[in-house]
């Protein structure tokens, strides 16, 4: 029997597994809560972790090469979901490899028994593409909120300087950058 085979067979274990670990990944209010409610509108980040990993996992066992074209917009909800969270990078990332924690515990001794692990290791350098986009995905997110955060900062230390006198406009922000010259 071959891996693709037995990932379409295992599929709704191997995605149970996957949610799990992501799941898991988070404190314990915010895993009673993702695993407590399924509904879209009472639970819209545990829906989109079940609709994101189901789909993903259909990609790669599919799809002959992962692009980021068609993986980002796939990826990004959740990314962006847990790239505003209290994630490290890595861990905002990571549920990505869970996949293959997921399929290795789910299909340990089928992989043993029919000498899959070429196969296994073919399988696990398309989840290493899915991380690398992801990353470059959550790195975006990441200076998006940098940008958003330095430009309320900079709105906020014009208004002051407006109240004290200091300056008799607020300057458009666009306009005066630092790191050109006048």
């Amino acid at each position: 029997m071959k891996l693709s085979e037995l990932l379409s067979q295992k599929k709704s274990d191997i995605l149970e597994r996957w949610l799990e670990a992501i799941v898991n990944s988070y404190h314990a209010d915010t895993r009673r809560f993702l695993t407590r409610r399924k509904d879209q509108f009472a639970n819209p980040v545990g829906y989109e972790l079940a609709a994101t990993t189901e789909r993903l996992f259909q990609l790669v066992v599919d799809e002959k090469e992962l692009s980021p074209e068609m993986v980002t917009p796939i990826l990004d909800n959740i990314i962006r979901i847990r790239s505003i969270q209290d994630f490290s990078a890595s861990e905002s990332v990571s549920f990505v490899f869970l996949l293959k924690k997921a399929i290795r515990g789910e299909l340990k001794e089928e992989i043993r028994v029919n000498s899959l692990s070429g196969e296994l290791l073919e399988f696990e350098t398309r989840i290493d593409d899915l991380m690398l986009i992801a990353f470059d995905i959550h790195m975006k997110c990441r200076e998006k909120i940098y940008e958003i955060k330095a430009d309320m900062i900079k709105r906020e230390v014009s208004q002051l300087l407006k109240k004290s006198g200091l300056i008799s406009e607020v300057p458009e922000w666009d306009e005066v950058r630092p790191d050109q010259p006048e």
